[in-house]
């Protein structure tokens, strides 16, 4: 079994791939439903984008975040712009994707994979890991959610506080995921100076190219999705390796896969007894 991978080019709107998450995640979730397996389940996908500013907060914060915290996170940043604002269903707290940063959505059936939803953060953390130490960016678990930068040792310099350099939130439904990781690749800081990162007060952001801008001068978010969706491939257990995928017709696809497995209206999709959690790391 092959991962699919969908990098959206340029920068995109995180409505769009708020959508396409959506909708592969209504195919799976429409798989489980039916009675009888007669044909495989569908394979998992991974998006991964660079989006236009965006603030999103999570769902402990769905609903509690201010007109007036809104008009905040929207205002123009000089020299930059401005940022959207938009409630997400993924755990964690308020924080922000934008342009020099990765977003990887991966959308799979944990089952299919042997996977816990504490032994999947785990996953995604050791992808993160490793994709930034092909970048020669040394990166660690703290106790804090997310992936954070490592002290390299040195006999010159006093050890230095872990910043974080790569956000994680996901959302499950029936063993099903959404969202992900966000990765600084050469993110403008400035737009992390308005929030609380994911509810963490003191702590510092940073970036690959910050950490190792003379090595990586030429990296960009889509070469870095490339190794993240790799690294993905290789922890995915009945994975063996990833196949890019386009864009184009995804949509239309998704929809007659649905018909075709002879679903009318979604039964089970929505039943209050379905699965539901957040874990934010």
């Amino acid at each position: 079994m092959k991962l699919r991978h969908l990098h959206l080019p340029g920068l995109t709107h995180y409505t769009h791939a708020s959508r396409l998450q959506h909708q592969l995640v209504s195919k799976l979730l429409a798989y489980k439903a039916k009675s009888n397996y007669s044909s495989p389940p569908p394979r998992p996908t991974i998006i991964t984008a660079e989006f236009h500013p965006v603030y999103t907060c999570g769902r402990r914060e769905v609903g509690n975040v201010s007109q007036e915290q809104i008009d905040y996170l929207t205002e123009e940043v000089p020299d930059l712009g401005k940022a959207e604002f938009h409630e997400a269903l993924r755990g964690g707290q308020t924080t922000f994707h934008g342009p020099g940063q990765l977003v990887a959505y991966p959308i799979l059936d944990l089952k299919c994979h042997g996977l816990t939803p504490r032994s999947y953060v785990h996953l995604l953390e050791s992808a993160v890991i490793n994709t930034c130490d092909l970048l020669n960016v040394k990166t660690q678990r703290t106790e804090n959610p997310g992936v954070w930068t490592a002290d390299r040792p040195s006999l010159f310099r006093s050890p230095r506080t872990p910043q974080k350099i790569c956000a994680l939130g996901v959302h499950l439904r029936r063993n099903i995921t959404s969202h992900g990781i966000g990765l600084n690749v050469d993110t403008e800081m400035r737009w992390f100076e308005r929030i609380v990162a994911c509810g963490l007060e003191g702590k510092m952001t940073t970036s690959l190219k910050l950490e190792n801008g003379e090595e990586l001068d030429d990296l960009d978010v889509e070469e870095t999705g490339k190794m993240f969706a790799w690294m993905m491939a290789e922890e995915l257990e009945g994975v063996d390796g990833e196949e890019r995928i386009q864009d184009d017709g995804l949509e239309d696809a998704v929809f007659l896969d649905m018909m075709a497995g002879g679903l009318s209206g979604g039964k089970g999709l929505a039943s209050e007894a379905d699965f539901e959690g957040d874990v934010p790391s």
